[in-house]
């Protein structure tokens, strides 16, 4: 008998009783990817002799084992994968990435604890940008370099670079993108290879164009990298314990960021409709002249409340609002300043602007623009209906006709998204924490925003003090606000599960 017959024995049930051999094996290439971006990390602290070098390298080691393994246990198993497992494969993805991306946080310098490292590995992967690190400055620059580097690749989604590097798997392409977002876009390039692949080179050339755009600012070289990959992902990590803070003095730098803020916050399929077309459709969009609207609105309300109640500079008074606003519609969660302290109205709109999000089929968490205007949509033709009972309306949105399967998607997500904030609040508060942080934490994790509101979890503040128990339930709140729920909870379903 084979020494090695006890793995074959293991893989029966994996890859033909199961089903889920397929799945484990990109699982196991996944965790190549992971291998190949803890190595940037490893290099960084190589050259600057730091201790965290060992972490790196421990946790390489042991993603490289257990991929290896999966590899082994699953090598009759193949690629092709059913409707079904594809659901699987996009939840497992995001878990078991996030669960081995926090490895080197557990060993590192910051020795977090377990609820610790994965509450910071997976507000890294899902870009929401919520921390529990405490001492940032003094933090080693591969740890830095890490937490940005989950972001980025969680900014554009683990599902669609998978769709990018392994089309040569012929794993379902399309349907894998659409079980990640409940996006509703055209499908502007053919093929889902295709689509990643386009989606892929426009991220990477607004990250280039953000570190280049904040090194010529007078941003060290490696702050520029970090926050040009934290600030396009409209993840939020930032490499100080007073966020942007630290340039709230340096104007241009701030002004710079809101720009990559709201090109990440935008439809990417647009941005490649105006490459491959030369079509200025990013500008018609509804959407998109949604989101421009409410920003506006909400930064001109916003400034002249201010100078009514504290005058003061006009420039500055637009800079620091302006930015404040940017980072928490687009779900990035940067500040310069505790807007906690900025008044009762100031602290009701910030409320309010966590849940909105910006547009579908972009970088941001949140509801999205889409859905409210959607909703919007239907309740001017349901009051139509009140005035005219015989009367037949088209609901129309982007000119044209919303099909039933959009407006039930649109309500179903609704009523789960606002059902979850209530049951994350209820749980939260039995934990001890007051109303404004359970409510706040709740909607900036499931909208993948980053900071809430109170002395807590506010931008002054982090998510170290929440119970550990908290911060497992909250773990859980980004995966959910990242896969935009319904991905995650169709696999709760016992008709899910059935042949």
């Amino acid at each position: 008998m084979s020494p090695f017959s006890w793995l074959r024995n293991l893989s029966n049930p994996l890859t033909h009783q199961a089903g889920f051999g397929p799945v484990l094996r990109i699982i196991a290439v996944l965790l190549l990817v992971l291998v190949v971006m803890m190595a940037l990390p490893l290099a960084v602290l190589a050259l600057e002799r730091d201790p965290d070098i060992r972490a790196f390298a421990t946790s390489i080691l042991i993603t490289l084992g257990v991929s290896g393994l999966l590899l082994v246990l699953t090598r009759d198993a193949g690629f092709e994968l059913r409707p079904r497992q594809m659901f699987i494969l996009t939840v497992m993805s995001w878990v078991v990435f996030a669960g081995f991306a926090s490895l080197p946080m557990m060993l590192g310098s910051p020795q977090l604890s377990i609820a610790d490292a994965v509450f910071e590995a997976v507000s890294g992967v899902t870009s929401t940008g919520a921390t529990v690190i405490v001492d940032l400055d003094t933090t080693s620059d591969g740890i830095k370099l890490w937490r940005g580097l989950l972001q980025w690749i969680g900014g554009v989604g683990i599902i669609v670079m998978a769709i990018a590097i392994l089309p040569f798997l012929k794993v379902g392409g399309m349907r894998l993108f659409q079980t990640e977002s409940s996006a509703w876009t055209e499908h502007i390039v053919p093929r889902a290879g295709g689509m990643a692949k386009s989606i892929s080179m426009v991220y990477l050339g607004l990250s280039a164009l953000a570190m280049l755009s904040y090194w010529l600012l007078g941003m060290r070289p490696f702050d520029a990298v970090v926050h040009g990959m934290t600030s396009v992902s409209t993840g939020g990590f930032a490499n100080y314990d007073e966020s942007f803070g630290v340039y709230a003095s340096r104007p241009a730098i701030l002004w710079v960021t809101v720009l990559f803020m709201l090109s990440g916050a935008l439809p990417f399929v647009l941005y490649v409709r105006f490459i491959t077309q030369r079509s200025m459709a990013i500008w018609r969009d509804q959407q998109v002249r949604g989101f421009f609207t409410i920003l506006l609105v909400v930064i001109a309300m916003m400034t002249l409340e201010r100078m009514l109640h504290h005058p003061g500079p006009f420039w500055p008074a637009l800079t620091e609002i302006t930015f404040n606003v940017v980072s928490v519609i687009t779900t990035t969660g940067y500040a310069t300043s505790d807007y906690n302290h900025w008044g009762t109205f100031a602290v009701s709109v910030f409320f309010y602007l966590l849940f909105i999000g910006g547009c579908s089929g972009s970088t941001t968490g949140g509801m999205k623009v889409f859905r409210f205007q959607v909703g919007l949509v239907m309740l001017v033709n349901q009051l139509r209906h009140l005035v005219h009972a015989q009367g037949v309306f088209v609901q129309r949105y982007n000119g044209r006709p919303l099909t039933d399967d959009i407006v039930r998607a649109v309500v179903a997500f609704s009523s789960f998204f606002f059902f979850t904030v209530s049951a994350l609040s209820v749980a939260l508060s039995f934990l001890g924490l007051d109303m404004v942080t359970s409510l706040s934490a709740s909607v900036s994790m499931l909208g993948n925003t980053g900071p809430g509101l109170g002395e807590l979890i506010g931008p002054a503040g982090n998510y170290a003090g929440m119970p550990e128990a908290a911060k497992w339930l909250l773990s859980f709140a980004m995966l959910l606000g990242r896969l935009e729920i319904l991905t995650v909870l169709v696999l709760l379903t016992p008709a899910f599960w059935r042949k």
